[in-house]
């Protein structure tokens, strides 16, 4: 078993490590969260982590539990070089698609860096940057510093579903992070979508074709 942990480090520096044989130090690993819920925004980080930095268990956020990720998000913040956070609201993603709004998302991330990278590892998706960048499919795997990102991302839009849980406690947005999970969608055919729900996202379109009203703060606790 220690010999697969020590094996798993390893493979999550991989890229890193090719860049610190060139003379590159300052790596930004960049990832999203919350492509998929019909509520909320996406959000991304990037995180510049120190040369050879290691946390063990640290890998891919969905692969974490939640204990983990918070504990990893303490962690990360305190030793990390620089971390940028980028949201992107549901307005935006009605009006340009996921996928543009996800790489607003990550642009606006990596603009908030205190710090300028020298290089910068994406998860999957291809940007256009003024430094290097590579684009590493299931990136949040491979690589520490995505893997990073990941956790913060993750964790930063998992809270602002408990806020607005807090809010309106009847969708249950704390349990499903505004996932299609089946409660979700048997409380909003109940409820109605809020709005800052994703209007382009079925079911959420068809409930607004066929008339239905979309709620605030003050209609939906009259």
């Amino acid at each position: 078993m220690k010999k697969k942990l020590e094996k798993e480090e390893i493979d999550l520096l991989k890229y890193e490590k090719e860049l610190y044989n060139n003379g590159i130090e300052l790596i930004a690993g960049v990832d999203e969260v919350g492509r998929g819920p019909l509520v909320g925004p996406v959000v991304a980080a990037a995180v510049i982590l120190p040369k050879n930095y290691k946390l063990e268990g640290l890998t891919d956020s969905k692969k974490l539990s939640e204990k983990k990720r918070d504990l990893f998000y303490d962690i990360l913040n305190k030793d990390a070089i620089s971390i940028g956070v980028g949201v992107i609201d549901a307005k935006i993603i009605d009006e340009v698609n996921i996928y543009e709004a996800s790489k607003l998302a990550m642009y606006e991330a990596i603009s908030k860096l205190d710090i300028k990278p020298e290089h910068v590892l994406i998860d999957a998706m291809p940007l256009n940057l003024e430094m290097p960048s590579t684009s590493i499919i299931h990136g949040d795997a491979q690589s520490l510093s995505i893997a990073a990102a990941s956790v913060i991302a993750k964790v930063t839009r998992d809270r602002m579903m408990y806020e607005l849980d807090e809010k309106y406690p009847m969708y249950g947005f704390k349990k499903h992070k505004g996932y299609p999970t089946k409660e979700h969608l048997q409380n909003l055919q109940k409820f109605g979508p809020l709005e800052n729900y994703r209007f382009t996202y079925k079911p959420v379109s068809d409930l607004i074709i066929r008339g239905g009203e979309v709620n605030n703060e003050k209609n939906i606790n009259k």
